[in-house]
């Protein structure tokens, strides 16, 4: 299918000269530099520092409705004293970005008013990155060997669906084992939503199908089913609220082993006062009976944006979690010759669904600023444990320059 894809891409490269006033072409050009230090307790080596460099190249090329993209990257470790998921030691803690030479994404597209149809290697999110995200903090990051339809029939209701048959995966070219380079199987991402004056609801279905034993022994096979509801009101001249509540239940699907029935739960919201951010919410992803993978999980979904940056709920635990959270934030659009501004503060208290019993807190910062085509971030995650998995300490500092 690759093949085709990169045939047909070619192909638009080599149109006839009458066309050729016709064709555009975007260069992709853009560089990660980032340095990521975290410090673990329980052993034997409690800390890990990684100096990775990213760079990925390619271009766009568009006539009329229809578009070519292709994209490759590659990963370089400047300072390796780290254990990267395939190599180095594991008795340091983890830090999932290993070298790596890889065709990051490689997509034919038609656009139209109402309908784009996407085919090849391409990023997917979908719900905020929950259930499936394309992992762009890893410096690989995860794509979809897949087709897509989004299809908008009428004004205000629009349907996307989407056919997977590879996640190729954070781990890159020597990914093995449970860390395999790509996931196969036939995944299913369907989203129905209509949007309101209070905001936008939206039915889903993700079928996610890991056919491969050596990934967990298919038990990350699972289907969920669900709806949410987004919105937003302005409540006084730049002042507005956003909200959102979503619930979904899961069982097993396809290979998995496993029986098992769990659910999902969110209530989420968020105030905007000029630049200033207050916002808090509650999360459940459910248990079951106890037993490992039998409680709600995402597994083509964000591995990092969600429940606490320090990732220590990845797989979610045999007894689910709950995580109560409150964020306070300032976004300011220019600030002198900076640009998109953020600083933010998260705080998480985490607890078992089943039994409920404390896990830990944690506590996450952020700050980035943008200055011409760089941006600058520093983020620090501090989780402690209260009896689940053990304290861990993260520091990121980034440089990012796009072209």
């Amino acid at each position: 299918m690759m093949k085709w894809i990169l045939f047909a891409g070619a192909a638009v490269v080599v149109a006839t000269p009458a066309c050729a006033q016709d064709i555009k072409f975007k260069p992709l050009l853009e560089a990660r530099l980032r340095m990521e230090n975290v410090e673990q307790t329980g052993l034997a080596t409690d800390e890990s520092t990684a100096v990775t460099l990213r760079v990925r190249a390619g271009g766009i090329i568009t006539r009329k409705r229809v578009s070519a993209l292709f994209e490759a990257q590659g990963v370089l470790a400047l300072d390796d004293h780290y254990y990267d998921g395939l190599h180095g030691a594991a008795t340091r803690p983890l830090i999932a970005d290993p070298e790596n030479v890889a065709i990051h994404r490689a997509q034919l597209q038609y656009k139209d008013k109402d309908i784009t149809v996407t085919a090849g290697r391409q990023r997917i999110s979908l719900d905020d990155d929950r259930f499936v995200d394309a992992a762009l903090f890893r410096q690989s990051a995860q794509t979809f060997d897949a087709v897509r339809v989004e299809w908008t029939p009428i004004p205000k209701l629009k349907a996307d669906v989407t056919y997977a048959w590879s996640v190729r995966t954070v781990w890159g070219i020597e990914g093995t084992g449970a860390r395999q380079r790509a996931v196969s199987g036939d995944n299913v991402f369907a989203n129905l939503s209509y949007t309101t004056p209070i905001g936008t609801v939206t039915g889903y279905a993700y079928l996610v199908d890991q056919d491969e034993a050596a990934v967990q022994n298919f038990r990350l096979s699972n289907q969920t089913y669900g709806a949410k509801f987004a919105g937003s009101q302005t409540l006084a001249p730049k002042v507005k609220l956003n909200y959102q509540l979503s619930f979904a239940r899961q069982t097993n699907y396809h290979r998995n082993p496993n029986s098992y029935s769990a659910s999902y739960y969110l209530v989420d919201g968020m105030l905007e006062a000029r630049e200033f951010r207050l916002g808090g919410g509650y999360e459940v992803l459910g248990a079951d009976n106890g037993v490992a993978f039998t409680s709600f999980q995402m597994p083509v979904g964000s591995g990092f944006r969600w429940r606490g940056w320090a990732g220590k709920f990845v797989p979610d635990p045999a007894d689910g979690v709950r995580d109560v959270y409150g964020t306070v934030g300032y976004v300011a659009p220019t600030l002198g010759k900076l640009k998109a501004v953020t600083l933010q503060a998260t705080w998480h208290s985490f607890r078992s669904d089943r039994m409920d019993r404390p896990y830990g807190t944690e506590l996450d910062l952020l700050g980035s600023a943008k200055l011409g085509r760089y941006t600058v971030s520093a983020r620090y995650a501090g989780y402690e444990s209260a009896g689940f998995a053990t304290d861990t300490h993260k520091l990121w500092l980034q440089l990012d320059w796009a072209f």
